[in-house]
């Protein structure tokens, strides 16, 4: 069963910094596209940062030039790294992947979700 393990949530003041993790667990072919969302109280999850398997990032406006997404391929995991944070970046974030798995007959890809991770930032 492959599931996404978010880990890095927690409290900062403003101006701080603050790194997630999410790691893909379970037996997996290939991991395609991975990104990050937010959600505050009240509001739609949001896009906040993506990445291809080629490499390419895309990020909100909101948080260009603050937050980074990486990912290491051979752990399987994606990494948000988010500095100079400001109190509108508290939400849920959840960590998002498109996974392919294979059995010896067939394969089969779908979007999976993390179980989310609060952030908190302090004015």
């Amino acid at each position: 069963q492959v599931q996404l393990v978010e880990s890095g949530g927690g409290l900062v003041q403003a101006g701080g910094s603050l790194r997630l993790s999410c790691a893909v667990v379970g037996s997996i072919f290939s991991i395609n596209d991975m990104g990050w969302y937010r959600q505050a109280p009240g509001n739609q999850r949001e896009l906040v940062a993506g990445l291809t398997s080629g490499g390419s990032t895309n990020y909100a406006d909101s948080v260009k030039g603050r937050f980074t997404i990486s990912r290491d391929n051979a752990k399987n995991t994606v990494y948000l790294q988010m500095n100079s944070l400001k109190p509108e970046d508290t939400a849920v974030y959840y960590c998002n992947a498109f996974i392919t798995t294979k059995s010896t007959s067939a394969s089969w890809s779908r979007r999976y979700w993390g179980q989310g991770t609060q952030v908190t930032v302090s004015s």
